[in-house]
């Protein structure tokens, strides 16, 4: 049985919106099954009504409810018989018992069949209306997925995420299976190849989908500031700390908490996370009270998470609990197939957006954009088309409106990006060169250049910031 919640007021139909979905009530109880359907159609619902389970049958093929309010106990045809003349159309139906406390091991049968969720007799207005707006809900969610099951069918897509290899092909069905659970998910690949896209459309086909969204990169806040960040603190928990403040895990309550680059999350923060997921219990800093806390997580790293438990940067007991799911994304260049389909994507998005009027890119321009090696991935694809979308002059972008690394062969990229040293060079020289050269070739994508340096995006900045202090100190 669905948990109760409370509303802050009694709902009042007068004032509630309609939803316009459609629900059958039936029930043998004439006086029961009248006042059910007078009291939803008020909360703004078309309701029908039917005496027993063959009238259903047959006001379900005229009426096309989306939500079967059954009685269990009927004449002619019970509620357990009318759910499975059903079982073909569920994926089309929300289907809610209605039972006796005498019966209410039948109708946990029935949730088995595929039953929504039932409600015991005498009927709660207010649970009632409460279990039905959450099948809209669920019913909304489930057309979604079928929306971007055409798309993927008929354009190569599934939401905002493009593509038609076998790879792609098998994210999409690691989605369809991972968002209608509350199972946690971690997401590994290169720096732009869509971790953070993949975990808000994971978000936008899961039941949370009407609750918050936040996304948080581990990598971008500094240690001391991190576990504030994600648990909150109480005022005067430590210096600088003059009011309460919410972590994430609050603000993401009922909702969905995106953890990027979670290897670089230091050692004991891992540890609180860890407890967090098993307990659903959390302490703000200088709390002294237990917060309860219902949030899915979704965690992301640009590194294989094995090497990086190996490694000592992700705890072995926080990966096997984050890694219900596993989804990793290939690079692009591993995927060189789904280019176009990309490429006329991101055309559309901006075209329209900067008010162009770009139709395509000519065949010279996609044979360069086919055949370079793209070290920041989807990221720098879109970032390419969207600056050639604003310089193309006609309908096309041509070669001449791409950066022009593209145009250089392969070796030649290779070799521009080697580094040259000569005796008497000192190490930190060294240190500076290889660090720009490793900049440069990544399109200045920190994430990616720390991954090929194999350091810690941290440590990259670090060395950055003592770069940038030795000019400033030799002006």
């Amino acid at each position: 049985m669905s948990s109760a919640i409370e509303f802050s007021r009694q709902p009042d139909p007068l004032q509630d919106q309609p939803t316009g979905e459609r629900v059958l009530v039936v029930e043998d109880d004439r006086a029961a099954r009248i006042g059910l359907t007078e009291l939803i159609r008020a909360w703004g619902y078309v309701a029908e009504d039917a005496s027993d389970g063959e009238e259903a049958l047959q006001k379900v093929t005229t009426f096309r409810p989306g939500i079967v309010l059954t009685d269990l106990v009927m004449p002619r045809m019970d509620g357990l018989g009318l759910l499975r003349a059903l079982q073909d159309q569920l994926t089309d139906l929300c289907v809610v018992i209605l039972t006796a406390q005498g019966t209410v091991e039948t109708a946990v049968e029935a949730i088995r069949d595929g039953a929504y969720d039932y409600l015991t007799k005498p009927v709660d207005p207010h649970r009632l209306q409460i279990l039905l707006a959450k099948a809209v809900e669920r019913q909304a969610t489930r057309r979604e997925v079928r929306v971007l099951r055409r798309q993927l069918r008929d354009q190569g897509s599934f939401g905002r995420i493009i593509g038609n290899t076998p790879a792609i092909r098998r994210l999409y069905r690691t989605i369809e299976q991972a968002a209608p659970t509350g199972a946690s998910v971690l997401i590994w690949g290169e720096s732009g190849t869509g971790k953070e896209l993949v975990a808000q459309t994971i978000h936008q086909l899961s039941d949370r989908v009407n609750q918050p969204y936040i996304a948080i990169n581990c990598a971008a806040i500094p240690e001391t500031l991190l576990e504030s960040e994600i648990f909150g603190h109480e005022k005067g928990a430590f210096t600088g700390a003059v009011e309460r403040r919410l972590g994430c895990f609050e603000l993401a309550h009922r909702g969905t908490l995106f953890l990027d680059e979670i290897a670089e999350m230091v050692p004991v923060t891992q540890v609180k996370l860890l407890r967090v997921l098993q307990e659903r219990t959390f302490r703000r800093l200088g709390g002294r009270t237990e917060q309860n806390v219902d949030v899915r997580i979704i965690a992301a790293t640009n590194v294989n998470p094995l090497d990086a438990v190996q490694r000592g940067k992700l705890r072995e007991d926080l990966y096997y609990r984050l890694n219900v799911f596993s989804i990793e994304l290939p690079p692009l260049r591993a995927r060189r197939e789904d280019i176009p389909l990309l490429v006329q994507s991101f055309i559309g998005e901006f075209s329209g957006r900067n008010g162009k009027d770009v139709k395509g890119v000519s065949q010279e321009a996609l044979g360069l954009l086919e055949q370079y090696h793209w070290p920041g991935n989807v990221r720098e694809l879109r970032n390419v088309i969207e600056r050639a979308t604003i310089l193309a002059p006609g309908e096309f972008i041509e070669a001449a409106q791409l950066p022009p690394e593209l145009s250089l062969p392969q070796s030649s990229a290779s070799e521009r990006h080697q580094i040259t040293l000569s005796p008497g060079t000192t190490v930190d020289e060294a240190e500076m060169r290889l660090i720009e050269i490793t900049l440069a070739h990544t399109g200045q994508n920190k994430t990616r250049a720390a991954d090929l340096l194999g350091i810690s995006l941290k440590t990259l900045h670090n060395k950055l910031n003592r770069m940038k202090g030795r000019d400033q100190s030799s002006d």
